[in-house]
């Protein structure tokens, strides 16, 4: 089997829209959650958001590319770019050799509602010709392939929340098998319009403070509801044999991915986290496993519903065993980027990459009132200092999709 290294990162955020702005927000426990700006909030119960805010899509595409793409895809363009030129792998690999696993978990959903507008009020004329290939939530991955003449696999993924986390697994796969030398990989999302809002709002998944400093509130007894975040996360993977003969970077390992369904229910965990459970003891367990458990960080999905954050602390006692859970720094960086969807798994993924590469753990902001059912270490309020030797990412998923990613340093 092949090792896999992260040679190549790249970021659109709300923290920023650079790999380096991400991190800096995310070590200094900055919020990139406020007042929606992109629509008018008046008729809409819910007034906050996590917006991508000073994109410039020029410095990724020619202005005639932005009215063919949806913003989602714009984003995981910019990201794409900034993760490639990070890599410098384009001019060491054979086009058949480096695949695509770019997914979003909603794709263009402002498109759609801007081309079903025109048709009430204009007409069949007046629907966009560029309709169809903006909706899709392939095409992300195919025009970042097509920038790059990436001639591998492209297999987008759609897994709802889960999406960032189950490319980069599936693409961690295809490299540790064989079948590719190389993939882009990741997740994106922009669906921070008012049907997408009007949508998660009516079913009661998303948070009606207006109070963007506790609107998101992780493991806190005051959780009311996620979020939503937008914005993109690339990262590249390698053969480690590949990085090192033509001396890459390398920013850390993928070790080790997880990926279950709970079979139970279109949006809600199962009670008993038996499918989280057994996809976080998946990756932790073909990464190797950690003698210290004080050396383990988990990336929590950590959205900020109240189900999701006492059934996420629940899987990770199954899975470690409580004593050891116990021991385990566990963070949401989400109270920082809100929730992105498609993209925050490969946006988290880089959190922890840079994690155990700089020794510092993200907190969990904004962190009040304990929770008897949330009773673990939630790094609160402030980064931490630490030795990690291994990290891992959650990502769950309406439909009951569960994903883990494992990642270590690289010391030899």
């Amino acid at each position: 089997m092949n090792r896999v290294v992260v040679t190549g990162l790249g970021a659109v955020t709300p923290l920023g829209n650079t790999v380096d702005a991400l991190w800096d927000g995310l070590k200094n426990g900055k919020s990139g959650i406020g007042l929606i700006t992109k629509f008018d909030t008046a008729d809409h119960k819910v007034k906050v958001a996590a917006e991508v805010k000073d994109f410039e899509p020029l410095q990724y595409m020619e202005k005639s590319d932005i009215r063919k793409n949806d913003l989602f895809a714009q984003y995981a363009l910019a990201a794409a770019t900034q993760a490639m030129e990070d890599s410098k792998i384009i001019d060491s690999i054979e086009p058949e050799r480096i695949g695509t696993y770019v997914g979003s978990g909603i794709g263009g959903l402002g498109t759609f509602a801007e081309e079903q507008t025109a048709l009430l009020e204009k007409g069949t004329k007046k629907v966009s010709p560029y309709f169809i290939p903006k909706l899709i939530a392939n095409i992300a991955g195919g025009i970042i392939a097509i920038k790059y003449n990436l001639q591998g696999e492209c297999l987008p993924v759609t897994t709802a929340c889960a999406t960032g986390n189950n490319a980069i697994g599936e693409a961690y796969r295809a490299i540790k098998h064989g079948y590719l030398d190389a993939t882009v990989a990741g997740g994106a999302e922009a669906a921070i319009v008012p049907v997408g809002v009007a949508g998660f709002a009516n079913m009661k998944a998303l948070t009606s403070e207006e109070d963007p400093s506790k609107a998101c509130t992780p493991f806190d007894a005051r959780r009311s509801g996620f979020v939503m975040g937008e914005g993109a996360g690339i990262l590249i993977l390698e053969n480690y044999d590949h990085a090192i003969a033509r001396g890459a970077k390398i920013y850390g390992e993928i070790v080790g991915y997880g990926v279950t369904c709970d079979a139970h229910h279109i949006t809600a965990p199962h009670p008993e986290a038996i499918g989280g459970a057994r996809a976080l003891k998946m990756a932790y367990d073909e990464a190797g496993g950690i003698d210290d458990f004080s050396k383990l960080y988990v990336n929590a999905h950590g959205t900020s519903t109240p189900m999701n954050d006492s059934c996420e602390t629940l899987a990770i006692k199954k899975a470690l065993g409580e004593e050891n859970a116990h021991k385990v720094m566990v963070s949401s960086t989400k109270s920082m980027t809100g929730h992105m969807l498609g993209a925050a798994g490969a946006v988290e993924a880089i959190a922890c990459i840079l994690a155990l590469k700089n020794g510092i753990v993200p907190p969990t902001i904004n962190y009040q009132e304990p929770d008897p059912a949330c009773d673990l270490d939630y790094v609160p309020n402030q980064a931490r200092s630490a030795d990690i030797e291994l990290a891992l990412s959650a990502s769950l998923g309406f439909g009951g999709h569960n994903a883990y990613l494992a990642f270590r340093k690289v010391n030899d």
